[in-house]
């Protein structure tokens, strides 16, 4: 009765109809108490079950404990959290009352039961509890409670149940053996694994291909493909699973010949190939590079699954052969299985790669046709579509109905935005991102850089800095490109400290940009070291060494750089060449010039300023000397304009001059509509070693612009402008010229030292050869 009274906390009331079966039930039961639970199978849901067990209960059988072993058997084949507790707690109270022999089958069952359904942590305390009342586990025990460790992870407590069956002397049992290898190449503790393996007096299929297995897990394929034909060669025979394992293993390698052997087994063995089978050889194929093989497997295949589809579907895209995964799709839709959310994934992806917006339309339809737009990385997939395809008002209206917006999501609506080169509406959803990571900054300083505004690309790295966010290979490409084109020099030196002090991985891309940034800084020994650092070098790292000789002028180090680079067989392409001219040029230019008339002033000027675009400023210093200690003096250039019958001289860099006040200003306003219009300044026509920002005064004191600035404030809207300069233009001020030209509405006409320019409607009569 103490038993009744216990159990009728479990028990719920339930419907009479259900009760008059039960008891229908129990008469068979009374009639034949040899085998009082066998009924328990015959109900699949909790109510019926706590019914009958309550009619049990009630009638004194509840103490045999084969009634209570069909009942946790029933309970785990349920499978439900609710259905294992009650069968727990049935067990506890069985226990209570009647002790614990013959319990050991009970505590398996459900070992298994939580197991099964993925409450590793609740098996484990089962089995703890079994051990701690003395039940003795036998060799079903331990392989449940292993798969239980397996599921949950649960290392420690593994190793824990390995010494259990050491100490109780299972170690020599195959079914444990087995259970203990696949939980340790599960868990990744490939030692231990081949530990057990090699122990074992005897081995079947399984003990191989659970090895096997836990070697492929963790990348060690070689291994594996080279176990299985160990396995071969010593007569097991492999099943379905070591042949899916051992394919797979060949896919990640990408091996073709080593795949090709693998396969040649099945035949060899005569092995039944399964669908499971079918889509490993597809998916090893696609892999390696064998499209056509692939696909011969596939139209052979005859009952094709959805898996198989989507396997060959994905390779295909991933390949870049999107119309051949839209063939699929169309087969699909006239004969095989309905496209599922993994399909559409690949179909849409298609779409994107071949800017074909009209099928992607189709596709998104289907989504929401089927009810699939509820997973988010379908509709991030759309929304880069609509995005590649340049249609922003559907991926963004995608993006609005999306119920869980992910960082996937944000991400894929500003780098779209980035991509259509719409920066102003990037920067407002990056701004109103509630979760942005690191791919949201990397995309936005990457674009930033692509956009030329190289100071904000810092700037917005300085602000995620300051959020915690840790940068990564690419954030410092970005940023050592942006560096780079700044020349800002201490900067490039603390990144490149960055990178080392925060072990950022350095790849090939990240060395190449490093090398470019000290290049483009002046600092050609410090491109080299990271050059020379580099493991792998593509033509890229080897155009921006050469590029970094070219920068110094050293047309012997870059000739010696472009002969190694040949040497190890890599292939140069038209900037490599562009590079090492542009090196040679400053070097057979600065030498002849420096041989003929060394005495003559203009000669000696051009060096002086050959040497100062290559960087070289301590030659640069030594002519400069050289032309003092003659008395020699450069001519400064000069501009002259004439209004209203009146001459007007401006000389570079003259504050002196009596209009300047009238000036200042109208140069400030020029300047700030030049840069609305992206207008850059080129600072490399400063042949000064000054800071940026002084490079960029001085450039905007030329003689030809305060002209212009005082011929706009002089003269009548539309009336032209006619400037003639002692010296040649410079390519910043033609440049200048010409968008004043075009926003001022101005015929502007400049004659320096070489020819007329006639700037229009922010063209030049030169073609920009000048």
């Amino acid at each position: 009765m103490a038993a009744t009274l216990h159990l009728s906390t479990l028990i719920f009331a339930t419907p009479a109809s259900v009760a008059l079966a039960n008891q229908n039930e129990l008469k068979t039961l009374t009639k034949h108490r040899s085998s009082p639970s066998g009924s328990f199978k015959k109900y699949k849901t909790m109510i019926e079950l706590k019914q009958l067990h309550s009619q049990i209960t009630k009638n004194g059988l509840n103490h045999h404990p084969l009634s209570l072993t069909n009942l946790i058997s029933s309970c785990t084949e349920i499978g439900t959290f609710e259905s294992l507790e009650y069968a727990g707690k049935a067990l506890e109270l069985f226990i209570e009352d009647n002790g614990i022999m013959g319990t050991h089958y009970m505590f398996n069952s459900l070992i298994r039961g939580y197991s099964a359904c993925g409450l590793g942590y609740k098996a484990i305390v089962v089995f703890r509890h079994l051990m701690c009342m003395g039940v003795v586990p036998d060799n079903f025990t331990f392989p449940f409670v292993l798969s239980a460790c397996t599921k949950s992870a649960a290392l420690s407590e593994g190793f824990q149940v390995h010494g259990a069956i050491v100490k109780m002397g299972f170690e020599r049992d195959m079914f444990v053996e087995n259970s203990l290898i696949h939980f340790y190449g599960e868990c990744g503790e490939i030692d231990c694994m081949r530990r057990v393996f090699d122990k074992m007096s005897e081995r079947n299929v399984v003990s191989w291909t659970s090895l096997i297995g836990g070697y492929a897990k963790w990348g060690c394929y070689k291994e594996a493909v080279s176990l299985f034909f160990e396995m071969v060669e010593v007569g097991i025979r492999p099943n379905s699973v070591t042949m899916v394992g051992v394919i797979s293993a060949c896919a990640k390698l990408q091996d073709l010949q080593l795949g090709e052997q693998v396969c040649a087994c099945i035949g060899e063995l005569q092995l039944k190939v399964n669908a499971v089978m079918v889509n490993a050889l597809v998916e090893m194929y696609m892999k390696c590079g064998a499209t056509d093989k692939a696909r011969k497997i596939f139209d052979e295949c005859v009952d094709k699954n959805l898996v198989l589809y989507n396997t060959i579907m994905s390779n295909y895209v991933r390949q870049g052969l999107a119309r051949e995964a839209l063939a699929i799709l169309d087969e699909m839709m006239q004969h095989g299985p309905r496209p599922d959310r993994i399909t559409m994934l690949s179909a849409v992806s298609a779409c994107s790669d071949l800017d074909d917006v009209s099928c992607g339309k189709w596709c998104h339809g289907y989504v929401l046709r089927n009810g699939l737009e509820g997973w988010d990385n379908v509709c991030n997939a759309i929304i880069n579509m609509y995005m590649k395809c340049g249609k922003q008002e559907m991926a963004c209206r995608v993006f609005d109905r999306m119920l869980n917006k992910t960082r996937v999501s944000w991400n894929s609506l500003v780098a779209g935005f980035v991509r259509n080169g719409d920066m102003e509406s990037a920067w407002k959803i990056f701004s109103v991102m509630p979760d942005s990571d690191l791919v949201s900054w990397n995309t936005m300083i990457g674009a930033l850089v692509q956009e030329s505004m190289f100071k904000e690309a810092i700037e917005l790295f300085r602000v995620m800095q300051s959020k915690g966010i840790t940068a990564d290979r690419v954030t410092m490409t970005g940023v050592a490109s942006a560096c780079g084109y700044l020349g800002a020099l201490d900067l490039a030196k603390w990144i490149h400290s960055y990178i080392k002090k925060k072990y950022i991985h350095f790849d090939m891309r990240l060395g190449t940009a490093l090398v470019d940034m000290f290049a483009r800084c002046g600092d050609s020994r410090s491109a080299m070291q990271v050059f020379n650092g580099m493991v792998e070098r593509d033509v890229s790292a080897w155009t921006a060494a050469i590029g970094a000789m070219a920068m110094e002028g050293n047309g012997t180090g870059a000739i010696k750089l472009f002969d190694e680079m040949l040497q190890q067989g890599i292939k140069p392409d038209g900037v490599v060449f562009v590079s090492l001219l542009t090196a040679l040029s400053h070097a057979y230019a600065a030498e002849r010039i420096s041989k003929l008339e060394p005495e003559r002033t203009g000669i000696q000027v051009l060096l002086s300023n050959i040497y100062a675009s290559a960087g070289r400023w301590d030659d640069v210093a030594k002519v400069r000397l050289h032309l003092k200690d003659k008395g020699a003096h450069k001519l400064p250039g000069s501009s002259s304009i004439e209004i209203n019958g009146k001459i007007y001289e401006f000389t570079t860099g003259d504050e002196s001059h009596p209009e300047m006040t009238h000036i200042e200003p109208m140069l400030k306003e020029i300047c700030c509509r030049l840069r609305d219009n992206g207008y850059v300044p080129d600072l490399t026509n400063v042949l000064l070693d000054v800071n940026e920002k002084e490079k960029e005064y001085l450039l905007s004191r030329h003689s030809e612009k305060l002209a212009m600035a005082f011929a706009l404030i002089s003269t009548g809207q539309g009336m032209p402008i006619r400037v003639a300069k002692n010296l040649r233009i410079c390519s910043d001020c033609h440049s200048f010229s010409k968008l004043v030209s075009k926003l001022y509405s101005r015929e502007i006409i400049v004659r320096d030292n070489n020819r007329f320019h006639f700037f229009q409607q922010g063209f030049c009569s030169c073609g920009d050869y000048w």
